[in-house]
């Protein structure tokens, strides 16, 4: 006899974007460093660059209308609406290595990107 009783929680996400232990360790640091406890990390898709979709990756205070969050150990990721759809699995990374330095997006929604890996499409 199988017992139905039992139930799978599942979390709900309200963004599908996820922020490596690195990237977290880094936002908490950088946020130190300015004595800012008050900030969020927003992610944001805009039209530009020379494969017509730019990332932005910012510090901001505001939480607006239509924002999704999520804490990552401590750091709130802010995605507007708007920039769901394109940043759904989305993985922001850290790198600090001797031929790396700085945040990555691991976007499986891009279907390609420019040769300077600024923008995508």
């Amino acid at each position: 006899m199988t017992d139905t009783s039992t139930t799978t929680q599942e979390t709900v996400r309200e963004h599908g974007v996820s922020l490596t232990e690195a990237a977290a360790q880094k936002v908490r640091n950088l946020l130190d460093q300015e004595n800012r406890d008050d900030l969020r990390l927003r992610v944001a898709v805009q039209p530009g660059g020379c494969s017509g979709l730019i990332y932005q990756l910012y510090f901001d205070e505001r939480f607006l209308d239509g924002d999704k969050a999520e804490d990552f150990d401590g750091v709130e990721v802010i995605v507007d609406d708007m920039s769901v759809p394109y940043l759904d699995g989305a993985v922001i990374d850290f790198k600090d290595t001797i031929s790396e330095q700085g945040f990555t997006i691991d976007n499986p929604n891009a279907a390609g990107s420019c040769a300077c890996g600024d923008s995508f499409h």
